[in-house]
């Protein structure tokens, strides 16, 4: 019975603590875009395909190859999903 009077405190302390640091979080803003980091997982290949497409082919063998390259991996990712 004793045990309680040790615990008790310890499981007040882990709460206060628990309470600290969501409030923390809530002053720096760590909840204001949820979004955002979940779209830009989405949207980066996206923009570099992009940019990749916009590019004309002047620099050569070395870029197709580096492409064709590229197209394989992607394929043998999206085969292996």
């Amino acid at each position: 019975m004793s045990i309680i009077y040790v615990l008790i405190p310890i499981a007040i302390l882990f709460v206060m603590l628990g309470l600290a640091i969501f409030f923390w979080a809530v002053r720096s803003k760590q909840f204001e875009d949820l979004d955002k980091e979940g779209f830009s997982i989405l949207f980066d290949e996206q923009q570099a395909q992009a940019k990749t497409a916009a590019k004309p082919e002047t620099q050569g063998t070395a870029t197709a190859a580096t492409d064709s390259t590229e197209q394989n991996r992607r394929q043998q990712d999206d085969a292996g999903q």
